[in-house]
C-alpha cells in the first residue's frame, strides 16, 4: 500500500505542476464549515500509536534458557501462545556476514573471517558487533537508509531537473552523524531547525537540507502554486518521516481513517510558512569567511576596471535576457519584482527570492552569445582577468539548507480541497490536535527568525511524543530484519501494517530514550539478541502456523539493496576505494545509453567508490542501483521495495564493470591459488560466501572448469576473443584464465552473493 500511496501522490503531483488541476486567481478566504472540537471518538483517542510509551516488563516464558535479553522474552513469548519454538543459532560464518552486511554494507575479509572462526570466546560475537559499529564504514551504510527518507538527490526532477551542485554536503553531514552516533534527538532537532537552534554551527544549517531536498521546477511561472506544492512535500515528508503518518491524506479533507484533521495538515504546514532555500551560504567560519572577504576585496579593488568593462559588453544581453524571462511570470510574480525591497510583504518576499535564480543569468551563459568585435573583445579582457588570478582566494565552499527571509511569518491559511487558491481559515502552527489541542508555544530564537521550527523541533523530540521514538525503533529492526514490527514503517495508521510484537515495539521505544537516543547502543541490544542469532532455515511446522514469519521463528532472509549489492561486488573484486566524503562521482553509464549532462568522473578510482557518494540526478538513476530496486527520489521512501527480474541478472551479466571486476577477481585468485583450479574454486568460494564449497558444489564447479575450457578453446581458434585477468601465471593458459573470469562473473550473479541468510 506504501508503494501504491507513493505513486499516487507522484501522479497528482506531476499533474500540479504541469497546471492540470488548478487555475490560477486566488479566491477570498472562506470560513471553516467543521470546527475542531469533538471530532475525535473514543477508538480515535484510544489508538495504539499515540498512548505514551509504557511497556510492560519482558514476560515470563517456558524456555528461560534461550532469553539472552528482554527482546528475547517478548519474541519467545509470542511463539509459545503458538506452540512454537525458536529456531537453532546460525552458524559462526552466516552470523558473521549477516553482521557485516547490516552494519556495513559489504563482506567480511578472509583475515576477518579467519579471526572470527579462532576466537573461541564466550563474546567473541558481541566483539565483532563493537567493531563494526566502531567502523567508518557504519555511517555511509546507515546514512543510505536515511538517505531513503529523505528524498535525497542532487538534481531538481520535474522537466529541467537542474543539478544542486552542493547537495552531497547533506549526505556527508549524515554519515559523519551516525558514525559519531549524534543523539537522535539532536539529529532530528538539526534536520529540522538546526539554523535556529544552532545559528553558529554550519553542520546544523546543512542538516536543514533534509526538508530541502523536496523537487521542484525552478522555472515554474506561477510561484505562489509552486510554493504550495514545496510546503505540501515538506508537509507530507515531516508526518511520515518523524511521525510515522499519512499526512498527506489530510491536505484535501479530514483523514478517513486516523485521527488528523484537514486543519492539522495546515497547522503542520505553518511551521514551515516562512522557509525558502538557502543553497550558498559560506561553509566557513566567522573568522576565515572574513578573511576570505579581505582577500576577495584585494582582487576585486586590482580588476574592477576590467570587470566593469566586462559587464559592459553584457548589459544588452542581460537586459534582454531579464525581460524575457519577467515576462514569462505570472502578474502576481511580476508585481512584485516591481516593487522596492522594503515594500514587499513576506509573500512577495519569497516570490522574489525564488525569481532570483531564474531572472539572473550567469555571466558565462550571456557571454556566450556574443559575437565579432564584442566576442573578441570579451576574450581580450578575459585574459587580462587571467593575470589577476593568483590573487583570487577561488570558490568558497557553499552549502545547502534552508533559512527563514524574514521573522513576519507568511499567513497559512487551511485550502480547500488542498488548493492553493483556496483559502479558508488562518491557523497557526501546531501539531496533531488529538495530542495538542491549542496552538504551538512559540518562544525567540537567537537566529532572529521566527522560531517555528524550534518548537516543533522540541516537541518532536519530547520524552513525552508517543510517536518519534517509537518510529525510529521500529525502522531500525526494520532495517535489521527485512521487515519492522509495523510492516509499513512510514505509516503507523489504521491503513498500515498491524504490529506483530506491539509489547516489543514500545520496550525498545523506551530504550532508546532511556540510553540517550543512541541508534548504536539498539543496534548492539537487537543484535547481539538470540532472535537476531537465529537460522534464516525453512521448517515446515512452524510455516504451517506462521508462514510468513511474523513471529520471528527464523530469521528472515532478504537481499541486499542495490548499493549493497554494487558495493560487494567491489569489495570481493578488491577494487572498492575507501575515500570519503567530498562531490558525488559518476561511473561509467553502459554502452548506448545517452549520457546527457552525466559526465563520467575521469578518475578510475573516483568511478568504484562506495555507492553513497554516486551520484544522484532524479530523472537519470545510475541503471546497476536502479535495476535494483532504488526508490523514486520525488519521494520518502520507508520501505523499498525488492523485486526480482530479468533485467537485474542481465545487467551483472552483460555490463563491462562488472566483467572487469570478475577479471580483477579472477586475478587475485590465480596470484593466490595458482594454477590448481581446485584451489581456485574453493578461494572463489571463501572470497564471496566466506566458506567453503561443500563437496557437491565442488565438482560442478570443477566440471565447469571442464566443459567452458573446451568451448572457450574452440572460440580463441575462431578467431573470437575472451576475458582474461591482468595477472599471468606460469602454467595457467589463456583459456583457463577465462574460464576463472566466467566462473567469478557467474559468481558475482547467484543470489548468496545478493541474500542476507
Amino acid at each position: 500500500m506504501e508503494f501504491a500511496l507513493n505513486r499516487i501522490k507522484a501522479v497528482c503531483l506531476a499533474s500540479m505542476v504541469c497546471g492540470l488541476m488548478l487555475p490560477t486567481a486566488i479566491a477570498e478566504p472562506a470560513t471553516e464549515t467543521k470546527p475542531a472540537k469533538d471530532k475525535f471518538r473514543a477508538d480515535q483517542r484510544r489508538y495504539w500509536a499515540f498512548q505514551p510509551l509504557n511497556p510492560p516488563s519482558a514476560p515470563r516464558v517456558a524456555d528461560s534458557a534461550w532469553v539472552r535479553n528482554p527482546i528475547d522474552a517478548f519474541v519467545l513469548a509470542k511463539l509459545e501462545e503458538k506452540s512454537l519454538k525458536p529456531g537453532p543459532q546460525a552458524d559462526k560464518i552466516t552470523l558473521l556476514r549477516r553482521a557485516h552486511f547490516d552494519l556495513t554494507g559489504v563482506p567480511p575479509t578472509l583475515a576477518e573471517v579467519d579471526a572470527f572462526l579462532a576466537d573461541a570466546s564466550p563474546n567473541a560475537y558481541e566483539k565483532v558487533v563493537d567493531q563494526l559499529l566502531a567502523s567508518p564504514k557504519y555511517g555511509e551504510r546507515w546514512a543510505r537508509h536515511w538517505l531513503d527518507l529523505a528524498r535525497f538527490a542532487e538534481s531538481d526532477g520535474f522537466r529541467a531537473d537542474e543539478v544542486r551542485p552542493n547537495a552531497w554536503r547533506y549526505r556527508d553531514y549524515v554519515i559523519r552523524a551516525f558514525n559519531s552516533d549524534k543523539p537522535y534527538n539532536r539529529f532530528v532537532q538539526e534536520q529540522i531547525a538546526g539554523d535556529e537552534m544552532w545559528p553558529d554551527d554550519l553542520e546544523a544549517h546543512v542538516a536543514t537540507a533534509f526538508n530541502r531536498h523536496y523537487p521542484d521546477e525552478y522555472n515554474a511561472q506561477n510561484l505562489r502554486q509552486r510554493r504550495q506544492q514545496i510546503l505540501d512535500d515538506v508537509t507530507d515528508t515531516t508526518g511520515a518521516v518523524f511521525m510515522g503518518l499519512t499526512f498527506e491524506c489530510a491536505r484535501c479533507h479530514d483523514h478517513k481513517f486516523d485521527p488528523i484533521l484537514h486543519s492539522d495538515y495546515y497547522r503542520l504546514q505553518a511551521f514551515f510558512s516562512n522557509v525558502s532555500s538557502d543553497d550558498e551560504f559560506p561553509m566557513l567560519s566567522k573568522a576565515d569567511y572574513s578573511e576570505y572577504q579581505r582577500k576577495l576585496g584585494i582582487w576585486q579593488g586590482k580588476t574592477a576596471e576590467i570587470r566593469a568593462e566586462m559587464q559592459k559588453l553584457l548589459t544588452a544581453a542581460r537586459t534582454k535576457s531579464r525581460k524575457a524571462r519577467y515576462m514569462a511570470y505570472v502578474d502576481e510574480v511580476q508585481q512584485a519584482l516591481d516593487k522596492p525591497l522594503p515594500e514587499r510583504s513576506p509573500i512577495e518576499l519569497w516570490m522574489a527570492d525564488k525569481a532570483k535564480y531564474f531572472m539572473n543569468a550567469t555571466d558565462e551563459s550571456l557571454a556566450a552569445g556574443l559575437k565579432g568585435e564584442a566576442k573578441d573583445q570579451w576574450k581580450k579582457l578575459q585574459a587580462e582577468l587571467d593575470k589577476f588570478k593568483d590573487l583570487h582566494p577561488g570558490q568558497v565552499p557553499k552549502g545547502t539548507g534552508l533559512t527563514e527571509l524574514t521573522a513576519t511569518p507568511i499567513p497559512t491559511h487551511v485550502l480547500s480541497a488542498g488548493a492553493y487558491n483556496r483559502p479558508l481559515d488562518e491557523v497557526q502552527p501546531g501539531v496533531l490536535q488529538i495530542l495538542q489541542p491549542g496552538p504551538a508555544k512559540l518562544e525567540p530564537v537567537a537566529s532572529g527568525s521566527t522560531g517555528r521550527r524550534t518548537a516543533l523541533a522540541k516537541w518532536l523530540t519530547a520524552e513525552d511524543n508517543p510517536l518519534t521514538a517509537r518510529v525510529m525503533a521500529n525502522r531500525i529492526w526494520h532495517y535489521h530484519f527485512g521487515r519492522g514490527i509495523v510492516a509499513s514503517p512510514s505509516d503507523f495508521g489504521r491503513m498500515g501494517e498491524r504490529r506483530t510484537h506491539p509489547e516489543l515495539l514500545d520496550w525498545l521505544a523506551k530504550e532508546f530514550v532511556k540510553n540517550g537516543w543512541s541508534m548504536k547502543q539498539l543496534h548492539r541490544i537487537i543484535m547481539t539478541s538470540n532472535t537476531y542469532r537465529q537460522s534464516s532455515n525453512y521448517r515446515s511446522d512452524a510455516a504451517e502456523k506462521d508462514p510468513e514469519n511474523r513471529l520471528l521463528w527464523r530469521y528472515h532472509r532478504h537481499r541486499l539493496e542495490s548499493e549493497a549489492v554494487r558495493d560487494t561486488a567491489l569489495s570481493v573484486a578488491g577494487v572498492l576505494n575507501p575515500a570519503m566524503y567530498g562531490p558525488s562521482v559518476r561511473p561509467p553509464l553502459p554502452k548506448g545509453m545517452p549520457d546527457g549532462a552525466w559526465k563520467t568522473s575521469p578518475d578510475e578510482a573516483d568511478q568504484r567508490r562506495r555507492s553513497i557518494y554516486t551520484f544522484i540526478r532524479r530523472n537519470n538513476l545510475y541503471p546497476m542501483l536502479d535495476v535494483f530496486d532504488m526508490p523514486d527520489t520525488h519521494l520518502s521512501c520507508g520501505r523499498r521495495g525488492e523485486t526480482t527480474t530479468a533485467p537485474q541478472a542481465l545487467t551483472y551479466l552483460n555490463n563491462e564493470q562488472t566483467i572487469d571486476w570478475a577479471a580483477k577477481l579472477a586475478g587475485q585468485v590465480l596470484q593466490q591459488a595458482g594454477s590448481d583450479p581446485s584451489k581456485q574454486v574453493e578461494l572463489v568460494y571463501r572470497m564471496a560466501y566466506s566458506r567453503q564449497p561443500n563437496n557437491s558444489e565442488k565438482d560442478t564447479a570443477l566440471t565447469f572448469f571442464r566443459q567452458h575450457q573446451t568451448i572457450l578453446e574452440e572460440r580463441v581458434k575462431a578467431g573470437g576473443k575472451v576475458v582474461t585477468p591482468a595477472t599471468k601465471v606460469a602454467g595457467v593458459s589463456t583459456e583457463q584464465a577465462a574460464v576463472l573470469v566466467d566462473f567469478c562473473h557467474a559468481i558475482f550473479n547467484s543470489s548468496e552473493f545478493v541474500y542476507i541468510n
